[in-house]
């Protein structure tokens, strides 16, 4: 069994492909040598490239200025980004379609719809020291301010990804009172406003400009005008986003093996051992082997979960199945 791809997302696959290839990977050592950063020229530039592109507003509907690309051609197109290394193609922000189904009009013109112009940045807050993937066991607060329509958050958020790029935080809390007490809610919060602070910035195994630091909100005011839906909204919304990131996740991993794969086999092409190259040996051609299989099983599971979010699938059964690619698609390419 193998995927066909459409002509139209072949077409994304080759240009993202060639944008990677001439633009981005020629920065790796740059970045890698330099805590993730390039020059601001360079990195302006790939800003750029992606603007003109469109690949900001590739899952927004054609209808509200996006391209509408289909899942599956998404994938094409995250397959072939996580092909650099070091986050260089972390180079543009995203707006995604659950974004204008959830926010009002009036947070789509502050917020999603700039984004789409390369105008600001976003950064999930949600993940906390107790609660990860476990979105239900957060302990983040939301609490009304008298009759005056503000909330008050409270809450630290570890492993914020990008927030030193950021300009505003999707934030996710628990109503504290009223009616909805206990129930999630997503808010829009910008990052200058009186209350948070970072408390760390911890270090990984990586080297990536974009940081994970941890916020510390406290008491921080926001308008009701930003809170994302009605309270009690903020986990379908937060289901939405994890569906279509995991799966672009997997589509990262996917890329990442085979440029793994691409280099292992041009080293052991060229490097000798007693007169021949090692690609000739075969301990070498079993792992070569083994790592083009379970590419070839990843790339399968993470096509097939674009092309069930096409088809409209259960969204219980996309929501497993983002998790289970995403799971074997990160674990596939740590393997190879």
């Amino acid at each position: 069994m193998s995927f066909e791809l459409t002509p139209d997302a072949r077409d994304w696959q080759a240009r993202v492909r060639d944008f990677v290839d001439r633009e981005l990977i020629p920065w790796e050592v740059e970045a890698e040598m330099n805590s993730g950063a390039i020059p601001a020229e360079a990195s302006d530039r790939h800003r750029a490239i992606a603007q003109d592109m469109g690949l900001p507003a590739m899952d927004v509907p054609r209808e509200l200025g996006g391209l509408g690309l289909s899942n599956v051609t998404q994938v094409a197109i995250y397959e072939q980004l996580g092909r650099v290394t070091n986050a260089l193609g972390w180079c543009f922000s995203e707006a995604h379609r659950w974004m204008f189904e959830a926010c009002t009009e009036d947070q789509i013109d502050r917020y999603v719809r700039p984004i789409m112009r390369g105008e600001r940045h976003e950064c999930y807050a949600i993940t906390e020291a107790e609660s990860g993937s476990d979105v239900a066991g957060i302990a983040a607060t939301a609490w009304r301010d008298g009759d005056g329509g503000d909330y008050l958050l409270d809450g630290e958020k570890w492993y914020v990804t990008s927030a030193n790029f950021a300009d505003f935080a999707v934030f996710q809390a628990k109503i504290a009172d009223g009616p909805h007490a206990g129930d999630h809610a997503l808010f829009l919060v910008d990052l200058d406003s009186p209350g948070i602070e970072t408390v760390a910035s911890p270090l990984f195994s990586h080297t990536y400009a974009h940081h994970h630091p941890t916020l510390r909100f406290t008491r921080v005011r926001v308008p009701a005008a930003n809170r994302i839906g009605e309270e009690g909204d903020g986990m379908a919304f937060s289901y939405d986003w994890f569906r279509y990131e995991r799966l672009m996740i997997a589509a990262r991993c996917c890329g990442a093996a085979a440029r793994l794969i691409d280099e292992a086999t041009s080293f052991a092409e060229q490097r000798m051992v007693s007169g021949e190259p090692i690609a000739g040996f075969q301990a070498i051609q079993f792992m070569l082997a083994d790592s083009v299989t379970e590419l070839w099983a990843a790339r399968l599971m993470t096509y097939e979960c674009a092309a069930a979010h096409d088809r409209g699938d259960d969204v219980k059964l996309l929501h497993a199945r983002c998790a289970m690619a995403k799971l074997y698609a990160s674990e596939m390419a740590n393997r190879v």
